[in-house]
């Protein structure tokens, strides 16, 4: 806790405490109250505990702990791509992607008041979605850990030529003035967000489904191709496919996918069975009905 500003510090340690007495209903995030995260563990989970945690890492470790039922974890953007380091700690923390959430992202320029804004803190997600706003406006771009993060930080500094890029919740929680609004540089702007739990929850019957997996191919040439195909032949629907590099050799690429369908299907199953036997090994991440459909 001692690792976010000040003013936030309050909020968080209430939040933990109240998630403490009802831990199953809790759900972890990354960053200080008010942040993105935040609002959206409210809007899918009305009536829970939200637990704000400094790290991603430690969001993750607060459901394999016990100290929150699920977490809620961006994954991707529509304008600047996936969240770094996520391909690599959902595989590596255990848990089971168990639904999805797409929310509409909306940014603030928040601060004092009083003089001309010359430096904006935020999240580089923030910084990135809203970078030609920043370039336009002469506004130097300053990283922080977390868009609410920032806010309390602008709060606590107490210079006014200092501001944050912020949902509006976090001007709210920290008694900043909106300054700027509508800075993300496309209006279709939006985050997806991953859930994620211990275990595997019951899917219901009849409606549209997502698997997710990561895999490494063998160092063989054609080994994508000859992967990618029994996707292909079995007739899935890839939405998803992005690699990353693993060690240091750089003769080790992972991948990361999402797939419509279910494990419980046929085809998806011989999908499953072709590609092990092109692939060094593959980790299915979880099996979870699709918020929006994909096709």
């Amino acid at each position: 806790m001692e690792s976010y500003p000040a003013p936030a510090r309050e909020m968080v340690a209430a939040l933990t405490a109240a998630a403490a007495e009802r831990p199953f209903e809790a759900v972890a995030f990354q960053g200080a109250p008010g942040c993105n995260s935040h609002i959206a563990a409210n809007t899918v989970f009305p009536g829970a505990a939200p637990l704000p945690c400094y790290s991603f890492e430690d969001a993750l470790d607060a459901v394999n702990d016990g100290r929150a039922g699920r977490a809620m974890i961006p994954i991707e953007n529509s304008l600047h791509g996936r969240v770094a380091d996520i391909h690599f700690l959902l595989p590596e923390s255990g848990l089971t992607i168990v639904g999805e959430h797409f929310m509409p992202i909306r940014y603030c320029l928040m601060g004092l008041g009083g003089a001309e804004i010359a430096e904006a803190m935020s999240h580089p997600q923030a910084l990135g979605q809203c970078r030609h706003w920043l370039r336009a406006h002469g506004i130097k771009p300053v990283v922080d850990s977390d868009t609410a993060g920032a806010a309390a930080a602008v709060a606590e500094l107490g210079n006014p030529a200092v501001g944050a890029i912020a949902p509006r919740l976090a001007a709210e929680l920290y008694g900043l003035q909106i300054l700027g609004e509508g800075l993300e540089d496309s209006d279709d702007n939006t985050t997806r967000f991953v859930i994620l739990a211990r275990e595997a929850q019951p899917i219901a019957s009849g409606g549209p489904t997502m698997t997710s997996f990561t895999f490494e191919v063998k160092n063989v040439p054609a080994a994508l191709y000859k992967a990618l195909g029994s996707f292909a032949t079995n007739g899935i629907n890839m939405t998803k496919l992005e690699s990353y590099q693993q060690g240091a050799s750089f003769a080790a690429t992972g991948f990361y996918c999402d797939v419509e369908g279910s494990l419980a299907d046929d085809d998806l199953k011989q999908a499953f069975a072709e590609l092990e036997f092109h692939t060094k090994w593959v980790r299915v991440l979880g099996t979870y009905p699709q918020e929006r459909p994909r096709s």
